[in-house]
């Protein structure tokens, strides 16, 4: 199986005009890097559901891996990452997102959701970056065999 490739969106006002630190971006990357994707791409954009969409459509054009979005999946009134997301994704990956709401207590409070466009899987994740990692930790192990599935590669099963 090939290397799965991935891009971070992180979903920020406070990132996007350079009053915040991307650290929730920074450590999706890290834990992609160390899980053994290969990171080619980091992108921030400013909460909003059109600024989302815009984004992820843009991101995925011509793609085959995975989109981690940090960010705007919870409760505030810019928090629209689930809605721009939805804009954009074909079909829906409701395994992925119920799995990693389970992980933490705090899981419940997140609107995130996954989902498939063309061979793209795109993830929600929130902008903690302690819950980003402990939500992608919820996935990370079946996320290359989906890709490989995606991509009508030879899987074991």
């Amino acid at each position: 199986m090939t290397t799965p490739q991935a891009k971070v969106l992180t979903v920020s006002d406070g990132v996007h005009h350079g009053v915040r630190e991307d650290s929730g971006g920074e450590g999706v990357a890290a834990r992609l890097t160390a899980a053994g994707f290969d990171v080619i791409e980091r992108r921030v954009t400013e909460d909003g559901r059109e600024s989302v969409a815009a984004a992820l459509s843009q991101m995925s054009q011509g793609f085959a891996g995975l989109i981690a979005t940090t960010g705007g999946t919870g409760f505030a009134p810019r928090d629209q990452t689930p809605e721009g997301t939805n804009d954009v994704i074909e079909r829906v990956a409701p395994g992925f997102a119920e799995a990693m709401r389970a992980i933490s207590p705090f899981g419940r409070l997140s609107r995130g959701v996954c989902g498939i466009v063309g061979e793209t899987v795109i993830c929600n994740l929130p902008g903690s970056p302690k819950g980003a990692i402990e939500q992608l930790d919820a996935v990370i192990d079946v996320l290359p065999h989906a890709l490989a599935l995606l991509a009508d590669q030879p899987t074991e099963h």
